[in-house]
């Protein structure tokens, strides 16, 4: 069984290069995302300073990712968590969310997963679907908390409604070991079902022991094999984003 974090898909979940809203400010930050499209990352970067110089929250979380991803900048986790800050702040879910997993990782700042917890939490009232599923980790994991996991089905649940991936496949995995919940392989199978129609790799690994042991779901080692081949391949793309993105540092 796979069950999943958030903590390690920090960009791939909030690359969300939202449009300012207030009127006055938008243009730079509006400028500032088309160039990012583009890959011309020093005008991108231009654009969103002064946008953010401004107060443009959205800004400022662009400048945040630009800064986390190695974008036209050498990768500096410690300008991210600045940028990201201000843009948490000012209420941002994305960055509030970003923060947290700065804080849970320990890139930029000291691992405190307290204030991981603290700014999840924000993200998470706003019904931002990735803080939620990573509130069920931490109460899964008993990460800056006391391990509770009736309230990581909670938050797990909360997250797979919204139809996030880790959600679902954390989800299935409660159900499938009981854990928070009385034990249900065909629930567990609906969920990873779900995961994988994303094309999640750690779902689909999931699925397809479920297939091999046919624990909810008819025994079938043609399925299982096929789901555990595409799992190792999803992994192995995600490892190569990975490598990508470090070397960047």
């Amino acid at each position: 069984m796979l069950r999943s974090t958030t903590w390690g898909v920090l960009t791939a979940l909030c690359i969300v290069l939202a449009m300012a809203i207030i009127p006055a400010l938008a243009d730079n930050n509006e400028d500032g995302v088309k160039f990012l499209q583009r890959k011309d990352y020093a005008r991108a970067m231009n654009s969103f300073r002064k946008a953010a110089a401004q107060g443009d929250a959205w800004a400022q979380y662009n400048l945040g990712l630009m800064y986390d991803n190695g974008q036209g900048v050498p990768r500096d986790y410690k300008q991210a968590m600045s940028w990201y800050e201000k843009a948490a702040t000012q209420g941002i879910a994305e960055a509030q969310f970003n923060l947290g997993i700065m804080y849970s990782k320990g890139h930029g700042v000291v691992q405190d997963y307290k204030q991981a917890m603290f700014w999840c939490q924000r993200a998470a009232a706003q019904k931002f679907a990735p803080a939620q599923a990573s509130l069920g980790v931490m109460y899964d994991e008993g990460q800056g908390v006391a391990r509770d996991r009736k309230l990581a089905i909670s938050w797990y649940a909360k997250a797979a409604a919204q139809g996030n991936a880790t959600g679902q496949n954390n989800l299935g995995a409660m159900y499938q070991h009981g854990q928070g919940v009385v034990q249900d392989y065909k629930q567990a199978v609906t969920w990873y079902e779900k995961a994988v129609a994303q094309g999640y790799p750690p779902a689909q690994f999931n699925l397809g022991v479920m297939y091999g042991k046919g624990q909810g779901i008819a025994r079938d080692y043609v399925e299982a094999l096929k789901w555990l081949i595409l799992a190792e391949a999803g992994a192995l793309k995600r490892q190569k984003r990975h490598v990508e993105l470090s070397n960047r540092e």
